[in-house]
């Protein structure tokens, strides 16, 4: 699940702590330069390598894997004028999507969704720095990456990426987070549906379990599908101008891709609200069904024990002629066991006709 994480009651604003597991990670930094006729792609190992990137017209996109190296993130700030407390947000990873415009720059978090080694939900943070004639993403490793389709159109030059701008850019890395839920939310819903027959069958702890997981693998995603809509539609309604109206028109199908997204989530949260009533139901059910059989099994032999019993006392037979004298009878014993017999198959026959067994 997601865990918030902060500072020190007391911190000063605008305090960069590398995170604990980053440290040891060397950042890796690529650079994308391109227009709609040329295009440039290479890994750079210092910021001096990105003097001119800036002042020419091409679009470029600086993307840092990697949050181990709190001089690099302290200069990469300085050199494009990004804002304190926003390379604040970019280490303190877990935050919740947001959009937060600035004089110069906007930026923007966003959270990935894969799945660990163990198979279980998790997220990565990137942080998107949208400038002038610049694009700054950072994310916390490179393994996890979704933005390789981005990556290939923008070396075929297919569609309208190499001829957009950074805005253009920014919509396509944030269509490509947004995109990713619908592998996620696909295997949920398939698994879902196998869980339904699952637990109508064979209601076990371990499929209630299982159910448990998918709720709470629901809500990690709502926590995160739901801010981004809010990210996407504050872009929509930017007046500073750094959003073009071309790209707004995209931003609004990825505005519908997060609703469509929502609704799936809410979708699944409301058809696994009603497997867990399912599975009590289920139990239940099966707990009346084994009550009513031992119920039966009990009633059964409840004058079956009456009988044995008063035949198990003893009893003076040569007292009187009223004390018990069928104890001196041959077949006695093969008359108290018919007798037995023909009382259980009346009773079941009596159960059978009211419906009980």
């Amino acid at each position: 699940m997601l865990k918030f994480k902060y500072h020190q009651p007391g911190t000063a604003p605008a305090t960069l702590v590398v995170p604990e597991g980053a440290r040891s990670v060397t950042p890796v930094i690529t650079l994308i330069e391109y227009d709609a006729e040329t295009l440039t792609e290479r890994k750079i190992s210092g910021l001096e390598e990105l003097t001119d990137c800036v002042q020419n017209q091409k679009v470029s996109w600086i993307n840092v894997d990697g949050l181990g190296d709190l001089d690099l993130l302290k200069a990469l700030g300085k050199k494009f004028g990004l804002h304190p407390l926003a390379l604040e947000d970019v280490l303190n990873t877990g935050q919740r999507p947001k959009f937060e415009p600035y004089d110069n720059h906007f930026f923007i978090v966003a959270q990935m969704i894969y799945r660990d080694a163990t198979g279980r939900l998790a997220n990565e943070q990137v942080s998107i720095f949208l400038g002038k004639n610049f694009v700054i993403s950072i994310q916390e490793e490179a393994e996890k990456d979704v933005f390789d389709p981005v990556r290939i159109r923008i070396r075929n030059g297919k569609g309208l990426i190499r001829t957009g701008k950074g805005d253009y850019l920014v919509y396509a890395l944030l269509d490509a987070v947004i995109d990713h839920f619908y592998p996620v939310l696909e295997e949920i819903g398939e698994a879902i549906d196998q869980m339904e027959s699952r637990i109508f069958e064979n209601p076990t702890k371990t499929a209630f379990r299982d159910l448990h997981d998918y709720k709470r693998s629901l809500l990690q995603l709502r926590r995160m599908a739901w801010p981004e809509r809010e990210v996407v539609n504050s872009l929509l309604h930017d007046e500073n101008g750094m959003i073009t109206k071309q790209t707004k028109v995209f931003l609004r199908d990825a505005y519908d891709h997060t609703v469509q997204i929502m609704d799936l989530i809410e979708t699944y949260r409301d058809i696994t609200s009603g497997l867990v009533e399912m599975y009590l139901s289920t139990v239940s059910m099966r707990t009346n069904e084994i009550m009513r059989v031992l119920t039966v099994i009990s009633a059964i032999f409840i004058p079956l024990t009456f009988i044995a019993g008063v035949y198990g006392m003893n009893f003076h037979t040569e007292a009187g002629r009223w004390n018990m004298p069928e104890l001196l009878h041959p077949y006695g014993y093969v008359i108290c066991v018919g007798a037995m017999l023909l009382i259980a198959v009346g009773e079941l026959i009596f159960f059978r006709r009211k419906g009980w067994i």
